[in-house]
């Protein structure tokens, strides 16, 4: 199962912190938010990765170029030459494709780039900016039982707003503090796709949620697992400061890994 995780776009509203960085690295607790993502899907057995990178993807390669060799302990000896042994290095047992999908080239379009590492079996989309409990094995299985093209998870993200309900009189009869249920459900990545997809992917252009996924809905193509438990998108500092408020109190509900 080949898991395709979307890092190439601008994270414009995140600009305090991707003036430097694509919005996938940006850390929460000391990891960049696409490390998480990885970790809840190697938990279930998806890893290998094809990570679509755009804007700034070369700090995503030099990340992974240097991650086994600068975690753990390093010890260099420099009347070898500079030898250099690491000991107890924190490793991974994931193979990652870090793929050029292009500047300016819209999500559906990433994928659609992907296409011939992808057009064999069913494969797995999330966006690099969102973290979730969702139990994927539970996905995979709710897309194989529907036999839809595509499934998509759908989110009800708690509002931004506390909710007011109130009588004829303008008196207040009920006050809930940013009620999940007081937004509808929109799609929180975590995507299954048949290869038959790619039919409604075709150029750069192709945005996957405005054309892909709006013309499976018109074929009646596209299923909707309804997660109920935790999600998080990381689109402004204010989602950055609740998830490492989360992981540093160790009430982080998406860190399912030991």
């Amino acid at each position: 199962m080949k898991v395709v995780i979307l890092a190439g776009g601008l994270g414009t509203r995140l600009a305090e912190e991707t003036e430097i960085k694509p919005k996938p690295m940006v850390e929460v607790g000391g990891y960049p938010i696409l490390w998480h993502i990885m970790k809840h899907y190697a938990y279930y057995g998806f890893k290998e990765f094809f990570v679509a990178l755009g804007y700034r993807g070369e700090v995503i390669k030099r990340y992974f170029l240097d991650y086994y060799s600068l975690n753990g302990s390093i010890t260099i000896d420099l009347a070898c030459g500079g030898k250099v042994e690491t000991q107890d290095p924190e490793w991974e047992d994931w193979i990652i494709h870090l793929k050029n999908t292009g500047l300016n080239t819209l999500t559906g379009g990433r994928v659609n780039r992907l296409k011939d590492w992808l057009k064999e079996a069913t494969f797995m989309v999330t966006y690099g900016d969102g973290v979730s409990d969702i139990d994927l094995k539970e996905l995979l299985a709710f897309h194989r039982a529907h036999g839809r093209v595509a499934t998509v998870t759908a989110v009800r993200p708690p509002a931004r707003f506390g909710g007011l309900i109130f009588d004829d009189d303008s008196m207040v009869t009920a006050f809930t503090e940013k009620p999940q249920i007081g937004e509808g459900w929109i799609n929180g990545g975590f995507l299954v796709f048949e290869p038959t997809v790619f039919d409604y992917l075709d150029g750069d252009q192709i945005s996957l949620e405005a054309h892909a996924l709006e013309r499976l809905a018109a074929d009646n193509q596209l299923a909707a697992y309804q997660h109920r438990n935790f999600w998080q998108c990381m689109d402004t500092l204010r989602d950055k400061v609740l998830l490492e408020t989360l992981w540093r109190e160790k009430r982080a509900p998406w860190k399912i890994w030991e």
